[in-house]
């Protein structure tokens, strides 16, 4: 069988704020460069006819009619902080599309947050009005969906474990400020890891720029984006002086790799 083409697309790369930030003037915010105008953090993975989104940033909608997404087949959670969850509401219009359930993915406490706080969704005895319809499947170990394999990959985000997730050549790492050892043999052989590098400053949660470009040297992929970026990093400035193979990502970048579809099977 032949190969087939995975393809991901960043979504948003800015910090919870997203950039600008309401109400600042410094010089990243006041910027007219594209690259330094983010919403908040999430990629989309194409594959085949199939689309699987990680996170609903609170950008969502913002981001679906920028790249003009017709329908969403997925969702993988990474943890269920505000800005990766709180576009949830616009999944609703999929919906309408499909005519069916969107199956969510993610940890068992990540799944359990969003069904506590989105309660009008998946409570069966509330009158059906225009809300999401949404199926919660918990996972801790790799799945295989619409062809593709989709492994969690164990994170730390202070105190609080989220995941990552590799598909195929490619592996999406957001905010984390530590990856344990174990989670380094899930990484090998990477085209393509996103990475968190929050800001130059030290942070408590996240990795810093430095933190992440020796992370991303451990790892070895071919190519490394750092996300989750905050106003503290302009990008035509500080991307150029990053080492090679390491880049700052920004909204709306595309990129394309081939699978072999027998390598996906679990």
């Amino acid at each position: 069988m032949g190969d087939e083409t995975l393809k991901i697309t960043v979504l948003g790369s800015g910090t919870s704020t997203g950039i600008p930030v309401i109400g600042c003037r410094c010089p990243v915010c006041l910027s007219d460069h594209p690259h330094n105008r983010r919403t908040r953090c999430s990629v989309l993975l194409s594959y085949g006819k199939y689309n699987i989104l990680i996170d609903t940033s609170t950008d969502l909608r913002q981001q679906v009619l920028r790249e003009d997404i017709r329908h969403i087949d997925a969702v993988f959670y990474t943890h269920c902080h505000a800005d990766h969850l709180h576009g949830i509401d616009d999944l609703r219009g999929f919906n309408l599309r499909t005519k069916g359930p969107i199956p969510l993915y993610g940890s068992e406490k990540t799944l359990g947050v969003i069904e506590h706080n989105f309660g009008y969704i998946f409570d069966k005895t509330e009158p059906k009005s225009y809300i999401p319809r949404l199926e919660l499947h918990p996972i801790q170990q790799t799945v295989e969906l619409f062809g593709l394999k989709v492994t969690p990959i164990p994170l730390m985000h202070g105190n609080l474990k989220t995941f990552g997730y590799r598909c195929g050549p490619f592996a999406y790492l957001t905010d984390c400020n530590k990856v344990p050892v174990e989670s380094f043999t899930l990484l090998g052989g990477l085209e393509l890891l996103i990475l968190d590098g929050l800001r130059f400053t030290p942070h408590n949660t996240h990795f810093n720029i430095s933190q992440a470009i020796e992370v991303a040297q451990q790892i070895g992929a071919k190519q490394t984006l750092l996300t989750h970026l905050s106003h503290e990093v302009d990008h035509p400035v500080h991307d150029q002086q990053l080492p090679e193979a390491i880049n700052l990502a920004y909204d709306g970048q595309h990129f394309e790799y081939p699978i072999d579809p027998a390598e996906m099977k679990l």
